[in-house]
C-alpha cells in the first residue's frame, strides 16, 4: 500500500508520547484571595477592619517598587479584604467570617470544579485520540486500513495523524474516510453523523465522498480502483469535484434532450 509520510522519512512511526495530565493553571490573584480567606476565617468585623488597614499599608509600600508593578497577588488580596469588610459591615453584629457560607467563594469553587472536570474530560479525549491514532497507524502498516470501519471521533484522529506527519495530508486516511462516508460505513450509517462530518472533515474529503456516492449510484458495482481519479480530482480541485457531484445528481431520471421540432417533411 502506498505510504504518504513526508519524503525522506521512515514510514514506521513510534507511538505518540503519553498525554500529560492537566494541571490547574497558576493564578496569583486566586492564590491571593485564598490566602485572605484562610486568614479571615473566624474574624469579626473589627479584626477584618484591622487586617484591611494592614493590607492598604502594604499596598502603598509595594507601589513604590517598580519590580512589583505587575504583581497580581497583592492587589487581589487588598480587593478581597475590602470585599469581606463590606460583607461583615452588612451582617448582624457579632458575625464572624466563614468562607463556607460566602456565596462568592462557593460560586468560585463550583466554577473551579467545573473547569477541573472539563480539563479531565479533555485529557481523556486526548488519550482516546492518541490511542486510536496508534491503532489506525498500525492498520496502515498492515495494509488493512481499508477493511476497517470508522468510529465516532475518527475525524479528530485524522487531524492527529496529520499533525504527527508534520502537516502532510494523509491521503490514504482521507480516501478511507471519504469511501466510508460515501458508502455509509461505520458510524456514518447514522445520518446525524454524516451531517456532523460536514463540519469536521476538510473540503477535499467531503468532495471526494460526494463524488464517490454519485459515481456509485450511476455505475453500481464499480471497483474502487476504477474510481481512483475521484481522489485526485477532489485533492486538487475540491470545488470542481463538488460541482461535478452536484451535476451528476441530476443525470438519472432526466429525459434525454431532443432537437427542436422542425417543419413536417411530408407537408413540404
Amino acid at each position: 500500500m502506498t505510504r504518504f509520510w513526508p519524503p525522506g522519512e521512515s514510514t514506521s512511526r513510534p507511538l505518540a508520547p503519553r498525554v500529560a495530565a492537566p494541571r490547574e493553571p497558576v493564578d496569583p490573584a486566586r492564590i491571593g484571595r485564598r490566602v485572605v480567606r484562610r486568614r479571615a476565617k473566624g474574624m469579626d468585623a473589627d479584626a477584618i477592619a484591622a487586617a484591611l488597614e494592614d493590607a492598604r499599608f502594604h499596598a502603598r509600600q509595594a507601589s513604590r517598587h517598580e519590580d512589583l508593578a505587575d504583581d497580581a497577588r497583592g492587589p487581589a488580596e487588598l480587593t478581597e479584604w475590602e470585599r469581606i469588610d463590606q460583607l461583615l459591615a452588612a451582617a448582624p453584629a457579632g458575625t464572624v467570617y466563614d468562607p463556607d457560607v460566602d456565596d462568592v467563594v462557593q460560586a468560585e469553587l463550583t466554577a473551579e470544579a467545573a473547569a477541573a472536570a472539563a480539563r479531565e474530560a479533555d485529557l481523556r479525549e486526548a488519550m482516546r485520540i492518541a490511542a486510536r491514532a496508534d491503532e489506525l497507524q498500525a492498520l496502515r502498516e498492515l495494509g488493512t486500513l481499508e477493511q476497517t470501519e470508522p468510529r465516532t471521533g475518527d475525524e479528530a484522529v485524522r487531524d492527529e495523524l496529520t499533525r504527527r506527519a508534520g502537516g502532510y495530508v494523509q491521503a490514504d486516511v482521507d480516501a478511507w474516510l471519504a469511501h466510508a462516508l460515501a458508502a455509509h460505513l461505520g458510524h456514518y450509517r447514522d445520518p446525524a453523523a454524516r451531517e456532523e462530518a460536514a463540519g469536521l472533515l476538510t473540503p477535499p474529503v467531503l468532495a471526494h465522498a460526494a463524488l464517490l456516492a454519485e459515481l456509485a449510484r450511476l455505475v453500481p458495482g464499480a471497483d474502487v480502483n476504477e474510481l481512483a481519479f475521484a481522489a485526485r480530482l477532489a485533492a486538487t480541485e475540491p470545488e470542481a469535484a463538488g460541482a461535478l457531484a452536484a451535476f451528476l445528481t441530476r443525470v438519472e431520471g432526466t429525459p434525454p434532450s431532443r432537437p427542436p421540432a422542425g417543419p413536417d417533411p411530408v407537408s413540404r
